[in-house]
């Protein structure tokens, strides 16, 4: 045919190669489609495993650290990304605590410096936290730039950490394969994985809450042990602070008991050179410890440093200065009202290492209030068990002893006419000894109604006249007689050992003499102090302020001072005053 078209049984028609030269193309075109299709397919299957089985990876074991590093290298891997890091977000939300990496040795880290806090880009992720992919870094506007050493970083893709609606953290990655960014894929993929990290993350929470409770019930069950039978409270103190220094994850814990306008510490925990300070006494007014001692609610500083150096407190306590994050609490009230402080810190650049879970602080706080309670019952105990024991011993001397030192001077005294007279001084001075003999034997029972740890009035006139043994030449004689300890109040015991120091001094100084008696009598709701000398007495050319110091004295305390001669010669100086 004049076309060219074959006919007949075995004949071609050139319509059809043409139609037949076409659905190859279309076919090809197709099955490459579908080619591409598989690979596309394969490709995100691929993906979807990889992402499967980083969720079954991070979620190998609870511990929290270790969850955190396998969150960040599964991000790394999936994303094919050179670096990455995990930013855990401080309490307040506004600021990174915790930084962890991948990618980085840590020569690197070191020579880089410290971790950053979260400005710049990290900062953008913070304030907005949703999913951000970058081409280059360097060219962002909020772009702080790369400290010295960081290695160079270009592409980048932050997604947040969310556990229960609660913002966590940020996943950061960097440096993407072959200098290629990062795809919506990869965008996608990161969020899913920080999405079922969120839920790991918080499973590992709960189980270190969980480990903290069953250590905080071992931890009880310790002190309590302790506390069953005999203990010193020192030692129970410093269990508590090693305990709670252990179950809270930190470097020094602290008990603290007030003491007037102090601290003293009483229990330290930690490293040695904080340890020594164990005893020291520090200002309760130093920034957060006054705010701490007046409420009842635990006050938690996060850079304890930072706080002292702006306050100006750096110079009452330097060794503040290396402290870091640190919780304080109040230690529960008591029946003593015995007040104080558990404080449990990190040092700075370690901050990461304190766990999240329950607040056992006060807990710790009220088994330290336990302890003192419970010292304090067991000191009360032992004192009555001695005062009882005093009571017996001080009414045998009383009923027994003295009545029968009483009889034997009045038998004495009754036989004085009776003997010759060569024999009577020597029986009057026997009477004389024994009346001596009852006077320290009531002393002595005084002495024994007095609680062991209180302060004593009579021991302290004692001190004082045996202190001026040396200046006078001789021991002066002293004779107290009534509840000196027991009836004169803290507020009159100075004046009257400061009247009597007055008295003695000027004896020494003016008197020349040559016997010196001082005696202090208690009855009647008053005291009455008189010192007695034989020396040249007062005369016109005397010195009188030592005279107007007692008299003011006396008239502080609402008492009077008389000044008479002695007789045949000398000086009786006699300060009466109420005991209370």
């Amino acid at each position: 045919m004049a076309d060219g078209t074959r006919s007949g049984a075995g004949g071609w028609d050139e319509g059809a190669l043409e139609f037949g030269s076409l659905s190859r193309v279309r076919l090809d075109a197709l099955l490459r489609e579908l080619l591409d299709r598989v690979d596309d397919i394969m490709a995100y299957q691929e993906r979807l495993r990889a992402l499967l089985d980083a969720v079954v990876g991070i979620g190998a074991d609870l511990d929290l650290t270790s969850t955190l590093d396998r969150i960040i290298a599964a991000a790394c891997e999936l994303a094919d990304a050179q670096y990455g890091a995990l930013g855990v977000l401080a309490p307040d939300g506004r600021r990174l605590m915790r930084f962890l990496t991948r990618g980085v040795t840590d020569e690197q880290i070191a020579a880089i410096g410290p971790y950053p806090e979260g400005h710049g880009i990290l900062g953008l992720l913070i304030e907005h936290p949703e999913p951000i992919r970058l081409h280059d870094l360097a060219e962002h506007p909020q772009s702080y730039g790369f400290p010295a050493n960081h290695p160079p970083m270009k592409s980048f893709l932050g997604v947040p950490v969310r556990t229960r609606d609660h913002v966590y953290g940020n996943l950061y990655l960097t440096e993407k394969a072959d200098g290629a960014d990062f795809t919506e894929d990869d965008e996608r993929t990161v969020v899913a994985l920080a999405a079922a990290a969120g839920v790991v993350i918080d499973n590992a929470r709960l189980y270190a809450d969980t480990e903290q409770r069953r250590r905080w019930h071992e931890v009880t069950a310790e002190i309590t042990q302790l506390m069953l039978g005999e203990f010193d409270p020192d030692d129970v103190l410093q269990l508590i602070a090693r305990r709670s220094r252990e179950v809270s994850g930190t470097d020094v814990a602290a008990i603290l008991i007030a003491e007037e306008t102090e601290l003293v510490v009483r229990a330290v925990d930690g490293p040695a050179e904080f340890r020594r300070f164990v005893g020291r006494r520090i200002p309760a007014d130093l920034p957060v410890v006054g705010r701490a001692l007046a409420g009842d609610q635990k006050v938690v500083v996060e850079d304890l440093a930072e706080l002292l150096k702006d306050s100006g407190g750096v110079g009452e306590f330097p060794e503040g200065e290396g402290l870091g994050r640190t919780t304080i609490a109040p230690l529960p009230s008591g029946t003593t009202g015995t007040g104080g402080l558990l404080a449990m810190a990190s040092l700075q650049g370690t901050s990461d290492r304190l766990t999240d879970g329950a607040d056992l602080v006060r807990m710790f706080a009220g088994q330290a209030t336990l302890a003192l309670e419970r010292a304090q019952a067991q000191r009360d105990r032992d004192l009555l068990a001695v005062l009882g024991d005093r009571d017996r011993i001080a009414r045998d001397l009383h009923d027994l002893v003295i009545q029968r030192l009483f009889a034997t001077g009045l038998q004495l005294q009754g036989m004085h006419r009776l003997v010759r007279p060569e024999h009577q001084p020597r029986l009057a001075q026997a009477v004389e000894d024994i009346d001596t003999t009852i006077h320290d034997l009531r002393a002595a029972i005084f002495e024994l109604q007095r609680p062991p740890e209180a302060s004593s009035l009579r021991a302290d006139v004692q001190a004082l006249v045996a202190e001026y043994t040396e200046p006078l030449g001789f021991r002066a004689q002293l004779t107290c007689t009534g509840p000196i300890d027991t009836m004169v109040t803290a507020a009159v015991r100075p004046q009257i050992l400061a009247a009597i120091r007055e008295s003695l001094s000027n004896i020494v100084r003016h008197a020349r003499a040559t016997e010196v008696t001082v005696e202090v009598v208690v009855g009647d709701g008053q005291i009455v102090a008189r010192i007695s000398d034989n020396g040249v007495g007062i005369g016109a050319t005397s010195r009188r302020s030592g005279l107007r110091n007692l008299t003011e004295r006396a008239e502080s305390l609402g008492g009077t001072v008389e000044i008479t001669g002695n007789v045949p010669h000398g000086t009786i100086v006699e300060l009466r005053a109420p005991t209370d």
